[in-house]
């Protein structure tokens, strides 16, 4: 099954929540997908790369006879260069995924539901008008936004040309990135954005739900009726507009839940257990959509989870067991408000030991004498009152 990000992450954009592999999902994790900031690291600006600079001369002879206007193309290279910093993002994404348990705890954190019923408060008519379009529940479009962007405030800063370009150079995916570079180039052909505008996260993944070129080209719509699909805009209406008709497109049916907590009332549906002694869910066709989306059963239950509580639901009723520290998530958060009183800073309390956390714990140990493994552990928990 080929979807929107099946060549991202996994708990998300840019470091986002899309498996999440690229989002912006903890107090004491990684950043999102970008800020609004418009201040970029020094690793993700251009940088003089000759063996680059080869590579564009021959791709656009490649581009050129696929279409691609020579006024394209300058435009689109004007201020594009190679950056160091996707490919060690590239290189260097974790092993290693979170639990479900710590996964939601990012993607469906107070904060994220109090924002969402705020952002969906705030777009309602809009919400309202995409729901009676493209049959989407407007706090499952809302769900989306939230983890794709926190809700527009992380879309990314990098050049998408840049970021594409540097990518397909590089080789490790380079038949992707370059399908990826072409889309843009045809994004910018078409004028819908203009390329100092056309920012995303480090692989190239734009706008407020973080379209990836490929299918910006597919989905996205102009529902403004401006002639230009901007799901870059500070209005998220276009974005919007272009997830529902997206979940439209991959089977959505109105009226139907995702799914639903087995034992609380959850419809009738396919049983999935995805941490082990954690609840069991029941899912529906809906919950195929959203993977539809992003390839995830973490990132379709975040999103449907966190749907369900932006319209006014509770939290999960089930239990998750201890980690492998023997740690419930309610000792995990001892342990950082603890560390953070005794001023080794975890960067937040949300039960998500990242590595902020670790840091803080490694710190602490150091103070008492100990080996600073940055290990969680009961004992450890107890030494700090």
């Amino acid at each position: 099954m080929t979807t929107r990000r099946q060549f991202t992450f996994g708990l998300g954009a840019s470091g986002a929540l899309g498996g999440l592999g690229l989002l912006g999902l903890s107090a004491c994790g990684a950043p999102g997908p970008g800020t609004r900031s418009g201040a970029l690291p020094d690793d993700l600006r251009p940088v003089r790369n000759t063996a680059y600079d080869a590579w564009v001369a021959a791709f656009r002879g490649r581009a050129s006879a696929q279409g691609i206007s020579g006024s394209t193309l300058a435009t689109a290279f004007r201020n594009a260069g190679y950056v160091p910093g996707v490919v060690t993002r590239d290189r260097n994404q974790p092993e290693t995924s979170r639990t479900l348990e710590d996964y939601l705890s990012i993607a469906v954190s107070d904060e994220r539901v109090s924002k969402g019923r705020q952002a969906y408060a705030r777009q309602r008519r809009t919400l309202n008008a995409l729901e009676a379009r493209y049959g989407v529940e407007a706090e499952v479009i809302t769900a989306v936004w939230g983890l794709e962007s926190f809700y527009g405030e992380r879309r990314g800063d990098v050049p998408v040309i840049s970021a594409t370009s540097t990518l397909a150079y590089d080789g490790r995916r380079g038949a992707f990135f370059e399908k990826q570079l072409m889309a843009s180039l045809r994004i910018l052909q078409n004028g819908d954005i203009d390329a100092d505008r056309m920012t995303g996260s480090w692989a190239g993944a734009m706008g407020h739900t973080q379209f990836i070129p490929t299918s910006y080209l597919a989905y996205a719509v102009d529902f403004t009726g401006d002639g230009r699909r901007d799901i870059w805009s500070d209005d998220p209406t276009d974005a919007l507009a272009s997830t529902a008709a997206y979940l439209s497109r991959s089977g959505w049916k109105h009226g139907l839940p995702w799914g639903g907590e087995v034992g609380y009332g959850a419809p009738q549906g396919r049983i999935i257990q995805p941490q082990p002694g954690g609840p069991s869910f029941a899912v529906t066709s809906n919950f195929n959509a959203i993977k539809r989306y992003n390839n995830s059963d973490h990132y379709a239950i975040g999103v449907g989870h966190l749907a369900d509580r932006i319209a006014g639901g509770g939290p999960l009723k089930g239990s998750f067991p201890p980690d492998e520290n023997g740690m419930t998530k309610a000792d995990r958060v001892a342990l950082q408000r603890k560390l953070t009183a005794r001023g080794f800073d975890t960067g937040g309390a949300d039960g998500v030991l990242g590595p902020n956390s670790r840091a803080a714990i490694a710190s602490y140990q150091t103070s008492i004498g100990q080996s600073p493994t940055g290990e969680p552990s009961q004992a450890l928990l107890r030494s700090l009152g």
